[in-house]
Protein backbone atom coordinates (compact mmCIF):
# COMPACT_ATOMS: atom_id res chain seq x y z
CA UNK A 1 0.00 0.00 0.00
CA UNK A 2 1.18 3.54 -0.48
CA UNK A 3 0.83 6.81 0.55
CA UNK A 4 1.64 9.80 -1.52
CA UNK A 5 1.68 13.17 -0.51
CA UNK A 6 1.27 15.25 -3.69
CA UNK A 7 3.80 18.30 -3.72
CA UNK A 8 3.08 21.36 -5.29
CA UNK A 9 4.43 25.23 -5.54
CA UNK A 10 3.39 26.88 -2.54
CA UNK A 11 2.70 23.95 0.14
CA UNK A 12 2.26 24.20 3.68
CA UNK A 13 5.87 22.04 4.52
CA UNK A 14 4.09 21.35 8.25
CA UNK A 15 0.43 19.84 6.27
CA UNK A 16 3.26 17.45 4.16
CA UNK A 17 5.59 16.71 7.20
CA UNK A 18 3.61 15.93 9.88
CA UNK A 19 1.22 13.18 8.28
CA UNK A 20 4.81 11.82 6.66
CA UNK A 21 5.85 11.54 10.18
CA UNK A 22 2.79 9.78 11.23
CA UNK A 23 2.33 7.44 8.28
CA UNK A 24 6.27 6.57 8.39
CA UNK A 25 6.12 5.42 11.90
CA UNK A 26 2.78 3.65 11.06
CA UNK A 27 4.64 2.09 8.30
CA UNK A 28 7.62 1.10 10.82
CA UNK A 29 4.92 -0.58 13.11
CA UNK A 30 3.51 -2.83 10.58
CA UNK A 31 6.75 -4.08 9.09
CA UNK A 32 6.87 -1.74 6.30
CA UNK A 33 3.56 -2.53 4.52
CA UNK A 34 2.83 1.14 4.02
CA UNK A 35 5.54 2.89 1.43
CA UNK A 36 5.63 6.79 2.42
CA UNK A 37 6.33 8.98 -0.44
CA UNK A 38 6.56 12.49 -1.69
CA UNK A 39 5.39 13.00 -4.88
CA UNK A 40 4.59 15.98 -8.41
CA UNK A 41 2.70 15.61 -10.81
CA UNK A 42 5.70 16.10 -13.28
CA UNK A 43 7.69 13.09 -11.77
CA UNK A 44 10.92 13.55 -8.82
CA UNK A 45 12.22 17.03 -8.48
CA UNK A 46 12.27 20.18 -5.72
CA UNK A 47 9.47 21.90 -5.01
CA UNK A 48 9.35 25.28 -2.93
CA UNK A 49 7.25 25.51 -0.29
CA UNK A 50 5.29 29.13 0.46
CA UNK A 51 7.14 28.96 3.83
CA UNK A 52 10.26 31.16 3.71
CA UNK A 53 11.08 29.29 -0.06
CA UNK A 54 11.71 25.74 2.04
CA UNK A 55 12.05 23.54 -0.04
CA UNK A 56 11.27 19.55 -0.21
CA UNK A 57 12.61 16.97 -2.89
CA UNK A 58 9.50 14.93 -4.64
CA UNK A 59 10.93 11.27 -5.34
CA UNK A 60 8.57 9.78 -7.38
CA UNK A 61 5.83 10.96 -9.81
CA UNK A 62 2.23 11.27 -8.58
CA UNK A 63 0.80 7.81 -10.05
CA UNK A 64 -3.42 7.49 -9.81
CA UNK A 65 -3.28 3.73 -10.26
CA UNK A 66 -1.26 2.52 -6.93
CA UNK A 67 -3.37 1.64 -4.25
CA UNK A 68 -3.28 3.48 -0.83
CA UNK A 69 -3.61 7.40 -0.35
CA UNK A 70 -3.08 9.84 -1.97
CA UNK A 71 -2.59 13.27 0.15
CA UNK A 72 -3.09 16.92 -0.76
CA UNK A 73 -1.56 19.56 1.24
CA UNK A 74 -2.66 23.18 1.82
CA UNK A 75 -0.86 26.20 0.95
CA UNK A 76 1.03 28.55 2.52
CA UNK A 77 1.84 32.27 2.44
CA UNK A 78 -0.09 35.53 3.34
CA UNK A 79 -3.27 35.72 4.24
CA UNK A 80 -4.31 39.17 3.07
CA UNK A 81 -2.25 41.18 -0.35
CA UNK A 82 -3.04 42.14 -3.65
CA UNK A 83 -2.01 39.82 -6.10
CA UNK A 84 -2.08 42.43 -8.76
CA UNK A 85 0.82 43.55 -6.86
CA UNK A 86 2.88 40.05 -6.90
CA UNK A 87 1.55 39.22 -3.76
CA UNK A 88 0.86 35.35 -3.60
CA UNK A 89 -1.71 34.57 -1.00
CA UNK A 90 -2.93 31.62 0.08
CA UNK A 91 -6.04 31.34 -1.84
CA UNK A 92 -3.99 32.57 -4.86
CA UNK A 93 -1.63 29.56 -4.19
CA UNK A 94 -4.87 27.49 -3.95
CA UNK A 95 -6.96 28.57 -7.00
CA UNK A 96 -3.55 28.30 -9.10
CA UNK A 97 -3.19 24.57 -7.98
CA UNK A 98 -6.31 23.89 -10.20
CA UNK A 99 -4.21 24.25 -13.19
CA UNK A 100 -1.41 21.74 -12.80
CA UNK A 101 -1.30 18.52 -14.04
CA UNK A 102 -2.00 16.89 -10.53
CA UNK A 103 -5.91 17.72 -11.37
CA UNK A 104 -6.33 14.98 -13.68
CA UNK A 105 -3.72 12.37 -12.06
CA UNK A 106 -6.23 13.11 -8.65
CA UNK A 107 -9.37 13.36 -10.69
CA UNK A 108 -8.38 9.41 -11.88
CA UNK A 109 -7.67 9.14 -8.26
CA UNK A 110 -10.61 9.79 -7.07
CA UNK A 111 -12.22 7.34 -10.12
CA UNK A 112 -9.56 4.65 -8.59
CA UNK A 113 -11.75 1.92 -6.10
CA UNK A 114 -8.43 1.29 -4.61
CA UNK A 115 -7.42 4.59 -3.68
CA UNK A 116 -8.34 7.32 -1.18
CA UNK A 117 -7.50 10.87 -1.64
CA UNK A 118 -6.65 12.83 1.62
CA UNK A 119 -6.34 16.17 2.24
CA UNK A 120 -4.96 18.49 5.37
CA UNK A 121 -6.08 21.80 5.84
CA UNK A 122 -6.32 24.05 2.93
CA UNK A 123 -5.99 21.00 0.75
CA UNK A 124 -9.55 20.27 0.65
CA UNK A 125 -9.83 23.60 -0.87
CA UNK A 126 -7.54 23.08 -2.93
CA UNK A 127 -9.67 20.15 -4.43
CA UNK A 128 -12.77 21.95 -4.26
CA UNK A 129 -11.68 24.61 -5.96
CA UNK A 130 -10.45 22.20 -8.91
CA UNK A 131 -13.96 21.29 -9.36
CA UNK A 132 -12.70 17.77 -7.65
CA UNK A 133 -14.95 16.96 -4.60
CA UNK A 134 -18.32 19.04 -5.47
CA UNK A 135 -21.15 17.18 -3.65
CA UNK A 136 -18.97 15.55 -0.58
CA UNK A 137 -18.51 16.36 2.96
CA UNK A 138 -15.26 17.77 3.98
CA UNK A 139 -13.45 20.35 6.12
CA UNK A 140 -10.81 22.78 6.01
CA UNK A 141 -8.94 25.26 7.65
CA UNK A 142 -11.85 27.67 10.16
CA UNK A 143 -10.91 30.40 7.63
CA UNK A 144 -11.81 29.13 4.56
CA UNK A 145 -15.18 27.06 5.39
CA UNK A 146 -16.99 29.38 3.95
CA UNK A 147 -15.22 29.21 0.91
CA UNK A 148 -15.34 25.75 1.40
CA UNK A 149 -19.25 25.73 1.57
CA UNK A 150 -19.50 27.93 -1.54
CA UNK A 151 -17.86 25.48 -3.78
CA UNK A 152 -20.31 23.09 -3.55
CA UNK A 153 -18.82 20.92 -1.05
CA UNK A 154 -20.64 20.21 2.25
CA UNK A 155 -18.64 21.70 5.09
CA UNK A 156 -18.60 20.33 8.51
CA UNK A 157 -16.91 21.58 11.08
CA UNK A 158 -15.22 18.47 12.36
CA UNK A 159 -11.24 17.95 13.00
CA UNK A 160 -11.16 15.05 10.66
CA UNK A 161 -13.84 14.26 8.43
CA UNK A 162 -14.19 10.63 6.54
CA UNK A 163 -16.30 10.60 3.75
CA UNK A 164 -15.60 6.96 2.72
CA UNK A 165 -12.94 8.02 -0.37
CA UNK A 166 -12.34 10.95 0.41
CA UNK A 167 -10.90 12.07 4.09
CA UNK A 168 -10.35 15.26 5.18
CA UNK A 169 -8.81 17.47 8.48
CA UNK A 170 -8.47 21.09 9.59
CA UNK A 171 -6.06 22.57 10.63
CA UNK A 172 -2.62 23.51 10.13
CA UNK A 173 -1.43 20.53 13.01
CA UNK A 174 -4.22 18.11 11.40
CA UNK A 175 -2.21 16.39 9.26
CA UNK A 176 -1.18 14.74 12.55
CA UNK A 177 -4.86 13.59 13.09
CA UNK A 178 -5.17 12.69 9.81
CA UNK A 179 -2.09 10.43 9.42
CA UNK A 180 -3.12 8.49 12.73
CA UNK A 181 -6.89 8.26 11.82
CA UNK A 182 -5.37 6.12 8.50
CA UNK A 183 -3.40 3.96 10.49
CA UNK A 184 -6.70 3.69 12.26
CA UNK A 185 -8.64 2.96 9.47
CA UNK A 186 -6.42 0.84 7.67
CA UNK A 187 -4.15 -1.54 10.77
CA UNK A 188 -6.59 -0.67 13.48
CA UNK A 189 -6.46 1.05 16.67
CA UNK A 190 -3.42 -0.66 18.63
CA UNK A 191 -0.73 0.54 15.50
CA UNK A 192 -2.56 4.21 15.39
CA UNK A 193 -1.99 4.04 19.34
CA UNK A 194 1.40 2.91 19.45
CA UNK A 195 2.51 6.19 17.17
CA UNK A 196 0.41 8.52 19.61
CA UNK A 197 2.31 7.24 22.04
CA UNK A 198 5.86 7.10 20.38
CA UNK A 199 5.04 11.17 19.32
CA UNK A 200 3.58 11.94 22.90
CA UNK A 201 0.21 12.68 20.74
CA UNK A 202 -3.33 12.58 21.37
CA UNK A 203 -6.07 13.32 18.55
CA UNK A 204 -8.29 16.07 18.87
CA UNK A 205 -12.08 15.40 18.18
CA UNK A 206 -14.21 12.78 17.24
CA UNK A 207 -14.06 11.90 13.72
CA UNK A 208 -17.25 12.34 11.62
CA UNK A 209 -18.61 10.27 9.31
CA UNK A 210 -21.61 10.55 7.93
CA UNK A 211 -23.47 7.63 9.06
CA UNK A 212 -26.08 6.87 12.55
CA UNK A 213 -28.63 8.83 13.69
CA UNK A 214 -29.13 12.65 13.28
CA UNK A 215 -28.89 13.96 16.76
CA UNK A 216 -31.54 16.52 17.36
CA UNK A 217 -31.12 20.03 17.68
CA UNK A 218 -30.87 21.49 21.05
Amino acid sequence: MYAQIVLFDGFDPLDVIAPFEVLAAGSDAVGGELVVELVRAQGPGPVVSGTRGLVLDATSRLDPARPGYVLVPGASGPTVGDPDEGIETIPVLLARFGDTEAVPLIRQALDNPEVTVAAVCGGSLALAMAGLITGRHAVTHVQGMDVLQATGVSAVPARVVDDGDLISAGGVTSGLDLGLHILEREYGPRVAHAVEALFEYERRGTVWRNVGRQPVAV
